[in-house]
């Protein structure tokens, strides 16, 4: 089947006299008939906090939409990627991060994994083959983010896989959020995304999945889980699983918003260069449409000026646009961000203007647009005095 189809369809009941959406099952005890169903192996549940019926069939679903052979699911996307990493992680092991890796994912490798004996590396999110160079006898992960959520680089997920060989490699697959981008499909053991974002789609959950390829990885990390006490709500998980019904409706509409925005934006005299793999103008397009099948509504700008009393009043004249971190929801967003300042492996930007991340959300674009526009003319006329 289609995702079109699977998203409508997996992770429901479809059996017997029921109601379209599965109910929301809560609990912490499970009552068992029986002294041999307690005792029993590989009970399909036994704890509230390992997860109930509604915990099951989001993991269903997301594992029909990513081709995973398990699913597991942790409180926000954050976690989502730490878990992920601490699964493979232990002192004396080396981990390997895309440069361009989300920077709070950054600080836990920095704060946390390498004041406990595991080396962490980052490399130039463009390496593709040439991670190959790189690997360790102790290396026990590759983690990739595709593409970058603040500068949008690609990487090349096979050439990277191939170079692995036998070291796993884990991505961010948030951008594509599990449709756009096939990342096992494509040879990656480990697919992440927030959940918080796209899947959810309304701004108002969070959580994160972690989509393994096959049945050792995911018993690895479901492990991992366990053994840290990982749990998340059902309402949270009934969330999730009804935003993801509408998850291709929704995510063509924001390509489609993202790419007239983006085309808009890079006309503007304002604008140095626009960060959109979509584009023509995007470095790595080819690889963008080799590996996806679609874009996502994210996408950043960099302005020609660097002056933070201009960019303060661009951004405080928008009125369609919220200031605030996250993104994924219906709602359209413009954050100002400055990459330069977590970067090791690489230097990103410099010399350049403010960087400048939006969200297309879903309203109507010639309001979107002139929004921009008259926050432009505002910005431009103080400038001048």
């Amino acid at each position: 089947m289609k995702d079109e189809t699977k998203l409508c369809h997996n992770g429901r009941p479809h059996d017997g006299l029921r109601m379209v959406n599965p109910p929301v099952e809560r609990g912490s005890t499970v009552m068992f008939p029986d002294y041999d169903s307690f005792r029993a192996r590989n009970k399909p549940k036994y704890y509230g906090r390992h997860g109930t019926d509604t915990h099951t069939a989001l993991k269903d679903a997301i594992a029909s939409l990513e081709g995973a052979a398990g699913v597991t699911l942790t409180p926000s996307g954050l976690s989502a990627v730490n878990l992920a990493i601490l699964s493979f992680a232990k002192p004396g092991t080396d981990i390997l991060i895309t440069d361009s890796t989300y920077d709070p994912v950054r600080s836990f490798a920095d704060q946390y994994l390498a004041k406990r004996g595991v080396s962490v590396r980052y490399y130039d999110p463009l390496i593709g083959s040439g991670i190959k160079e790189l690997i360790r006898p102790e290396t026990a992960l590759i983690h990739t983010e595709s593409p970058g959520s603040l500068t949008f680089e690609l990487q090349d997920i096979p050439a990277i896989v191939e170079a692995a060989g036998e070291i796993p490699v884990s991505i961010d697959n948030t951008w594509g959020a599990g449709h756009y981008l096939k990342p096992l499909a494509l040879g990656a053991a480990i697919s992440i995304q927030s959940a918080t974002k796209y899947l959810g789609g309304h701004s108002d959950v969070f959580m994160g999945t972690i989509a393994s390829r096959d049945e050792k990885t995911a018993h690895r990390i479901f492990k991992t889980a366990q053994l840290l006490g990982n749990a998340t709500s059902p309402d949270d998980a009934y969330q999730v699983l009804r935003g993801m019904r509408t998850l291709h409706t929704r995510l063509a509409e924001h390509e489609a918003q993202g790419i007239a925005l983006a085309q808009w934006l890079e006309e503007r005299p304002e604008v140095a260069r626009v960060l959109h793999p979509a584009l023509e103008s995007h470095p790595q397009r080819a690889l963008w449409k080799r590996d996806f099948t679609g874009a996502s509504g994210l996408f950043s700008v960099v302005l020609k000026s660097a002056d933070e009393t201009y960019v303060r009043t661009f951004i405080d004249s928008l009125h369609l646009y919220g200031l605030g971190y996250s993104w994924g929801g219906f709602e359209s967003l413009c954050l100002p961000a400055w990459p330069a300042f977590s970067r090791s492996a690489t230097v990103w930007g410099e010399g350049e203007g403010q960087l400048l991340r939006f969200h297309a959300g879903l309203e109507a674009i010639e309001d979107l647009t002139q929004d921009l526009d008259q926050a432009f003319e505002r910005a431009n006329r103080e400038a001048k005095g």
